[in-house]
């Protein structure tokens, strides 16, 4: 009986007499498993699940989730979503557990699915149809042709009112499929998303826009200079005022000319044309009069006297 050998190949970088048969490593016993745990959807995320979410908020709410959160919470009627329709109303009404009802056709119609168009050579580039498209559909900027991508487009209408141009047209590419039947759950997931990301980045631009403005206010108030307390200027002394020594120069003539003329008038020296004064002399006196009352010097040991003179008329 003979034995046939078979020859091993050998490995690279290492001699014929040193290869060995490795086995398979046998994996060691770990303490450590991995759980997954799956958490249950709440009511308004199923009902979220679904709708059409076209977040043309013809239901009223300002998207699809704040209307599946309101159906959740007995606030509304799972019958106001036009783009869903009557399919769309039986499938909240399983989900619910309640009756197939019609659509409330106050919040709209059910009807084929629309695409928005823009006339490009009426377009002014004002962007306001950008800021209104709630999945971010339109592409365009400030001052530039404005554009759909009509893959992207839920039909929402939102565009059309804010339009100062009436440039956009809501056209039909359905034909006669309405409601889910004009719409696949992949679209419907799809505008979920692209609305999601856009409120994300509206909040961060939001988030940043404030930072920036607290950084200049920040910026303003640190280069600020203070502004100087206003100082009352001390009160100025009789000495100090030019006014005040005027006054009291004048006063001082007054009182010297009053005491000379009543030492004259004892000695019987007093003025002797007081009776038939000249027009001229007369225009005199009363200019004087004029300035002490101006001055506040009218006192009645001041005030001129019938028969008397004046002692500071101008020659």
């Amino acid at each position: 009986m003979s034995v046939k050998a078979e020859r091993v190949p050998e490995r690279a970088g290492l001699a014929p007499n040193r290869q060995r048969a490795h086995a398979a490593p046998v994996p060691k016993a770990s303490t450590q498993f991995l759980v997954t745990a799956t958490v249950p959807k709440t009511l308004a995320e199923r009902i979220e699940d679904l709708l059409p979410q076209t977040q043309c908020t013809k239901c009223g709410y300002p998207a699809c989730r704040p209307y599946a959160e309101a159906i959740a919470a007995g606030e509304a009627n799972y019958n106001q979503c036009p783009p869903g329709g009557a399919e769309g109303i039986a499938r909240l009404a399983a989900l619910l557990a309640k009756p197939d009802i019609p659509l409330d056709t106050t919040h709209g119609v059910e009807r084929a699915r629309p695409v928005a168009v823009i006339d490009e050579n009426v377009c002014i580039g004002c962007t306001l149809c950008m800021q209104a498209c709630p999945v971010d559909a339109i592409v365009g900027a400030a001052k530039q042709m404005h554009t759909v991508i009509a893959e992207l487009c839920t039909g929402c209408d939102l565009c059309v009112p804010p339009c100062p141009v009436d440039c956009i047209a809501m056209v039909p590419v359905t034909g006669v499929r309405t409601g889910w039947d004009a719409w696949s759950q992949n679209e419907a997931d799809a505008a979920r998303a692209r609305h999601d990301r856009r409120v994300a980045r509206l909040e961060r631009e939001r988030v940043a826009a404030e930072a920036r403005a607290s950084a200049r206010q920040a910026a303003r108030a640190a280069h600020a200079k203070p502004q100087p307390i206003p100082q009352t200027p001390p009160a100025q002394s009789a000495s100090d005022d030019p006014e005040a020594k005027k006054r009291a120069i004048i006063q001082a003539a007054l009182e010297r000319a009053r005491k000379k003329k009543e030492e004259m008038a004892k000695l019987g020296a007093g003025p002797k044309n007081t009776d038939h004064v000249s027009a001229a002399v007369q225009a005199q006196i009363d200019t004087a009069e004029e300035r002490r009352r101006r001055l506040g010097l009218t006192g009645d040991e001041n005030a001129s006297h019938p028969g008397e003179g004046e002692t500071d008329i101008e020659p």
